[in-house]
Order: structure tokens, then sequence, then C-alpha cells
């Protein structure tokens, strides 16, 4: 997926259409796609305290988690296209896995109608502090001496398929076990069910500062300000399979126009605030973006493309063409 980060755009206030005008009338439904205490969980409730009385409404943040935000896209997608629903999704529920899982009564580029891709995700690669290992050829001598015992979660195929090297490099065996948020995630490291996770680093941070958890590296070009210390996979020797992962925001198909640009212009005026972003954001591995509907539909279109060949040179999925 693409790095390059878009400047928030300058917002132009403009007459409305009569269609968006009145609208809201009613309270707006959220849908968060990865479950209590995940980021992006903890993004759009931070988000729906201001866009609520910005629009005039509340909004009422509702957790769909489950199927990597597959679940949430199509409760997304279900509903009717009249601006009372939009939910948050992160990039592989949108360009992925509608090619590693297809599916003929939904497909994402055809059930959801994008606002904006509201920001990048900073994820570490990270360990349980007692497995004392403090590089990747630490963790590969331990998984070797003890076979079976070592499992993981990750969000992205990226990193899963970083892991399908890793173990056919190191003949490890560490296995990827299922989660749903990033709060189920953090339970699950903390109580030495699940030894290894990438995950968003605001997930973990606090942790990897307590001694906790070790982080061993980060993706993205650059080492985060939360934890200077962790070097990026390509200082530490990987270059393939890091790619960074987005979040964005949608509603169903065929939602009008101009209800969307409302939407949209809402959404990245909140954005665009300094005390927001620091809070909802930078302080929790977040780099926003807040693309403009028209910008997020092209680059989601170039997106899928990269996804595809993603898929292809992961090797994880033989059938896909």
């Amino acid at each position: 997926m693409r790095r390059s980060i878009l400047a928030l755009l300058a917002l132009t206030v403009l007459p409305l259409p009569a269609v968006a005008q009145n609208y809201p009338t009613r309270p707006i439904k959220a849908i968060a796609s990865q479950g209590p205490g995940g980021l992006s969980d903890l993004f759009m409730r931070g988000l729906a305290d201001q866009l609520g009385p910005t629009l005039g409404t509340s909004i009422v943040v509702e957790d769909r988690a489950g199927a990597e935000g597959t679940i949430g896209a199509q409760a997304c997608a279900a509903a009717p296209p009249d601006g009372y629903t939009i939910c948050i999704l992160p990039g592989e529920t949108v360009t992925i896995n509608p090619i590693i899982q297809p599916n003929a009564d939904f497909d994402p580029a055809k059930s959801l109608e994008p606002i904006t891709r509201a920001y990048y995700l900073t994820q570490v690669f990270a360990v349980d502090a007692s497995l004392n290992v403090k590089s990747f050829a630490d963790l590969a001598k331990v998984a070797k001496s003890k076979p079976n015992a070592f499992n993981y979660m990750a969000p992205s195929l990226s990193k899963v398929a970083f892991m399908q090297e890793f173990n056919k490099t190191n003949g490890t065996d560490i296995v990827r076990v299922p989660f749903k948020g990033g709060g189920d995630a953090v339970n699950a490291m903390l109580t030495g069910t699940t030894q290894i996770a990438i995950f968003g680093i605001g997930n973990l941070v606090s942790f990897i500062r307590a001694g906790k958890i070790v982080g061993l590296a980060i993706d993205g070009d650059t080492r985060s300000p939360l934890a200077p210390d962790i070097p990026t996979f390509k200082e530490v020797g990987y270059t393939k399979h890091i790619d960074a992962t987005f979040f964005g925001i949608y509603a169903p198909a065929g939602t009008p126009k101009p209800i969307v640009d409302k939407l949209y212009k809402a959404i990245a005026a909140i954005g665009a605030k300094p005390d927001f972003q620091q809070k909802f954001l930078f302080s929790r591995g977040l780099t926003p973006v807040f693309s403009a509907p028209d910008q997020f539909a092209k680059e989601l279109f170039a997106d899928r493309a990269e996804g595809l060949a993603a898929v292809k040179e992961s090797g994880l999925y033989p059938n896909v063409k």
C-alpha cells in the first residue's frame, strides 16, 4: 500500500444542496469493526463525541467485530443508504479480503461509499517480555528450542506473510491464532496465552514502556515517536511484507453525495484540530490523512490492484490468479 501521507485538505464552506440542508434529523450509527478497546473503536468514539454536536445530532458507536472487519463492513453495507450509518474499516477489509475470500453477495467496491481515508496505523512486532528475547535472532532460537509452544496474532496479510517467511527461513512453527480486536490482543499477551503480536503500537506502547512487552520492530519508514528505541523492519534487515495499514470511513453505497460531502467536511474539520490529533491520533501511533471522498475512491482503486499483487507475492493463496 502507498505510504505517502496526504496533507489535511483546506475546508471550504459551500452551499449545500437541499438533500443535505436538513440532514441529519436523527441519531447516526457508527460501526467500529475491531471490537472494544481497539484503536479504531477508540478513534470512532472520540470522533463521535465531536461529530454529533457538529452535525446537531448524536452518534451511537456500535462494535461489530470479527472476520478481520468483514462483519462490520457487511453490517454497514446492508444499512439503508440515507446517511444514518457510517463505519470505520481497516484497509485490508476492502482491498485484500475480497480477493482471498470472495463473496458473491458482498463486494466492498460496490457495497460501500468512501467518505475519507482517516489515518495510517503504525504496527509493532511485539513479544512477551518473559521470553527474554531482544531480537528476531533471539526469537528464532527460543522458538526452535520449544516446538509447538508459541503463537502470534496479526491483523493483516502482509504481517501474516512476514511470519510465514520467518517460520520458513528459521525452521520455526509459530502459529497464528484468531482475535477480535486490540483489547483482546493486549489481554492475550498480558495473560501469556499469546506470546507474539504484530499490532497497532498504540495498543501496546504503555506495556512496552512498563517492560511487560518488548518491541522488536515497527513498520513504516521511520521510527515512532511513541517508542523511538524500537527500530523499523528495514533497519533490522527486513524489506518485504511491511506495508503500512490504513483505516477508512465509509457509508452504504448509494448514500447521496451531498450527504457524503457533508459528513466528510465535518469529519475532516474535527480531524484537523491539533488537540484532537494529539489525543486520538499521534498519541496512539496514528498518522492523519482525511482525504476527500473522490480522492479516496481513486486511491482505493489503486490499493486493490496493489492488494492483488501482494496476495500473489505472499504465496499464501495459490488459487488467486
